[in-house]
């Protein structure tokens, strides 16, 4: 059986039971029957709802069929995830049952309102913090940057993943219009423009054409650029995929680091940037090679990394004594799309996942963009789309 069918089976096994006690809690505290018959039905609504959702094609399918998968499922997660809340509180007031005391009623009370507010939070993650964005600045300071780059602008952005917007460019000229009023002397993005497949980017190839920097607009590509994402009739027509990509990306005047680097100049100084292809997790391929992009890594020059996911820095990078690249940019992780606080999920499988990290040796500094667009799951509960303007200081 195969591992989505067994989930899916397991997952409808458990919102049953679920369903089961809060239907009991409702029928057992009205008096009149409809209340717990119009649950008993939305309860089979919902059953049906999550096999129609699973079964539909996301890997073959067209892009408005992964779109309404992303927010079939999303509806689904927000419905149940707000009935586990309750549920949960609900087994805290009968606790009391267990000494043969009576259980304590106020909890369903408190459970529902919990539920109700975990509800309208993934809502608000979904309908509006899901298209607001935040401007962090980070100023970092570095022993050997080269005196003429001493306050120099980098703005960072990353994970658009603009075909989850399809046609609609309001969102994407709008960042763009930020970004621009940033005055960055160098604008980088660090991988992702897409979900699936190159011809999302079709509708947003005008508004992202205005970005523009004093050095211009450098891009590297992200595990979700490459295709892999979709079922291909044929290789060939990933190879059109690719190509596309390439073509558009030209297009836009944005300067594709496939593992090469180039020197950004300031009088007599400058410094090297350096792009690697994605850096993939199992199972998807590895495409960067750092040693192509730029082979003498032990040399004295100041170097700037652009590397998608930010494994690649953990481990060839962070602590590696043949190695001098002074910084670091990342994206991949988006937080998991949900932070409170200084807190997200993503800390469960990323070591670096957020912000701006130092290795021991404090040789080696990572940023992590948590990115601007939304995949998988179409909201941002806190994670705020983020733009990054980095100001590199020559530490005195």
């Amino acid at each position: 059986m195969r591992l989505p069918i067994l989930t899916m089976i397991i997952l409808i096994v458990v919102n049953v039971f679920v369903d089961i006690y809060i239907w009991r809690c409702i029928v057992n505290k009205e008096r009149k029957r409809w209340p717990g018959v119009v649950y008993a039905w939305s309860s089979l609504f919902f059953i049906i709802f999550i096999i129609v959702t699973v079964a539909l094609p996301r890997r073959s399918g067209s892009d408005a069929v992964l779109l309404a998968v992303m927010w079939m499922l999303y509806t689904y997660l927000s419905v149940y995830i707000s009935k586990y809340v309750f549920c949960i509180i609900s087994f805290i007031g009968l606790i009391p049952r267990l000494w043969r005391g009576k259980r304590w009623k106020a909890m369903n009370i408190i459970g529902s309102v919990a539920a109700v507010a975990v509800f309208l939070t993934m809502w608000w993650g979904a309908l509006i913090n899901r298209t607001r964005y935040q401007i962090k600045e980070v100023v970092i300071e570095f022993a050997d940057l080269p005196d003429a780059f001493d306050g120099y602008r980098v703005l960072q952005f990353s994970d658009f993943h603009v075909g989850t917007y399809g046609s609609d460019t309001t969102f994407v000229s709008e960042i763009v219009d930020v970004i621009n009023n940033q005055s960055a002397d160098l604008v980088l993005f660090t991988g992702d423009i897409v979900n699936r497949r190159t011809d999302e980017l079709l509708p947003q190839v005008k508004p992202l054409s205005r970005l523009k920097a004093a050095d211009g607009v450098y891009s590297i590509l992200g595990n979700h650029d490459y295709g892999d994402y979709k079922k291909w009739p044929s290789a060939e027509m990933k190879s059109e995929n690719m190509d596309m990509m390439y073509r558009l990306q030209r297009d836009m005047g944005w300067n594709l680091m496939n593992n090469r680097s180039e020197y950004i100049r300031r009088g007599n100084d400058s410094i090297a940037l350096i792009g690697v292809e994605n850096w993939g997790d199992p199972p998807f391929t590895v495409y960067g090679d750092l040693d192509k992009a730029y082979p003498m890594q032990s040399d004295s020059t100041f170097k700037i990394l652009m590397t998608h996911n930010p494994a690649h820095w953990s481990e060839k990078i962070a602590d590696n004594d043949t190695v001098n690249i002074a910084l670091s940019l990342s994206g991949h992780t988006h937080a998991m799309q949900c932070q409170i606080g200084s807190w997200s999920p993503a800390e469960w499988r990323y070591d670096n996942w957020g912000g701006l990290y130092d290795d021991l040796s404090s040789r080696h500094k990572l940023y992590v963009n948590i990115g601007l667009g939304t995949v998988a799951l179409p909201a941002r509960i806190g994670a705020t789309p983020e733009i990054t303007v980095l100001t590199l200081r020559k530490a005195h």
